[in-house]
């Protein structure tokens, strides 16, 4: 009776699988379509009908954020769903369509889908420029008669043409072999001097010019503002959440445990030996003054007593510091991955990141740019840089209750340092080389 039982709850969860599976194109339809309503919902009540601009005057940058943020959410749905759509149906053959009839599952008509396909594509096709540009990323080429340097908003990322860009990706012809044009190819009847100049009495003359550098300045501003405010949480939320989670969750939960005498006082070595040298040092300094001062001698009893206060006090500050590190431990834990969530939530603001950073290392000078890098391989991979790693590493152990260990901290210095100066020995001959090639030029110079 309990086999008969069992069988029968087997049977009907494979029957409730297959109808789920069965069903997957018109849930997937259905989902794809209630996101494109809500899209539209979004459009009729806050842009009057018209598509949602993420540019638009008529409400602040947050609420715009926030438009953006939902904008972004139902377009992956549809095309998440419609993805899931094509394959089902693809696995989907006549077979299981007669299944489907016999488990009483009844498919839409034709035209009642295409109806549906057809609201999804009207919806969808005013952002289909936006999304392919947010997927690829790549640099959009902009005419050179514009009146500043403009930028592309998508809402994810702001493309910015700047004198110094990389040259662009070669386009592949039909034939899908990639043609790359030779330097003669570009080289006109008039000078490229000549060709800026009429370029440029062009834009000065055109009436839309105004509105174009405002509505560019204010691109730029709101990417400016969106990146420092970016840059700001990255600091400031790991280290609140590092001082929260060590003053309400470990704090209570480590003095709680810790609290007990038996617990040992020293986490390391390192600080037993610190603790007995602030001890005889102590003892010293309380011998010589007696000696200077004109007074009675301290009897060997009273030097006992002063020297337990002080070994007293010294057990209290190590037990504190060593309560202290273990709370480190866990605390940065904490920071970590809040850290790592703000980076998975917020990755529409790391492409304006790196966009605005972009902007402002290509508009750099030479010099500048020769100047920066000399500073940073100075710092880190240059002569003196053992001795700063020698530091940093030291106190990383300190603020854990590690021992500081010498062979791991000579390892390090001798391999990562080198790793490192690689690192930016390959990037200025892979990609500044090619990029600016005279900064190259002048951070030799430099260098020499």
């Amino acid at each position: 009776m309990k086999n008969s039982v069992f069988s029968q709850k087997i049977y009907s969860f494979l029957l409730d699988s297959y109808r789920w599976y069965l069903q997957t194109p018109e849930r997937c339809l259905h989902q794809a379509y209630d996101a494109a309503l809500k899209i539209k919902e979004i459009e009729d009540k806050h842009f009057n009908g018209n598509k949602i601009d993420i540019d638009s005057a008529m409400y602040s940058n947050s609420v715009m954020d926030y438009f953006e943020s939902d904008l972004k959410k139902l377009l992956k749905t549809v095309r998440m769903r419609l993805t899931e759509l094509k394959a089902s149906r693809w696995f989907l053959n006549e077979e299981n369509q007669k299944a489907a009839e016999k488990v009483g599952i009844e498919h839409p008509s034709p035209s009642f889908v295409l109806e549906k396909l057809n609201f999804i594509d009207q919806v969808t096709s005013k952002y289909t420029t936006i999304s392919d540009q947010r997927t690829s990323k790549a640099l959009v080429a902009i005419p050179p008669n514009l009146p500043v340097e403009p930028v592309i908003s998508d809402g994810n990322s702001l493309i910015v043409n700047t004198p110094t860009l990389p040259p662009k990706i070669p386009i592949k012809d039909p034939d899908n072999k990639s043609k790359v044009k030779r330097k003669a190819d570009t080289l006109g009847v008039l000078p490229r001097s000549i060709l800026s100049t009429i370029s440029r009495l062009q834009v000065e003359l055109d009436p839309n010019s105004e509105q174009d550098v405002i509505q560019t300045f204010r691109q730029t501003q709101r990417r400016t503002i969106i990146s420092i405010r970016f840059i700001l949480l990255l600091i400031i939320i790991p280290l609140l959440t590092h001082q929260i989670a060590k003053a309400f969750v470990v704090g209570p939960i480590i003095d709680r445990f810790r609290n007990t005498e038996e617990i040992q006082i020293f986490l390391n070595s390192e600080m037993e030996e610190e603790a007995l040298v602030e001890l005889q040092r102590f003892e010293e300094k309380l011998k010589f003054e007696n000696l200077i001062i004109k007074a009675p001698p301290l009897l060997p009893e009273q030097i006992e007593t002063e020297m337990k206060k002080r070994a007293t006090e010294l057990a209290l500050e190590f037990r504190s510091e060593s309560s202290n590190a273990i709370k480190n431990v866990f605390a940065d834990i904490f920071s970590v991955v809040a850290f790592i969530w703000l980076l998975v939530v917020s990755k529409s603001s790391i492409t304006v990141l790196k966009d605005f950073f972009d902007h402002i290392v290509y508009g750099l000078s030479d010099s500048a740019k020769a100047f920066i890098i000399i500073l940073f391989t100075d710092i880190f991979v240059g002569f003196h840089s053992p001795h700063g790693w020698e530091v940093l590493l030291e106190g990383v152990s300190r603020h854990w209750g590690l021992p500081a260990n010498r062979d791991f901290i000579f390892l390090f210095i001798a391999t990562f340092p080198v790793i490192l100066d690689t690192i930016f020995k390959y990037w200025i001959f892979r990609y500044l080389n090619r990029i600016s090639p005279s900064a190259v030029a002048t951070y030799r110079n430099m260098n020499e």
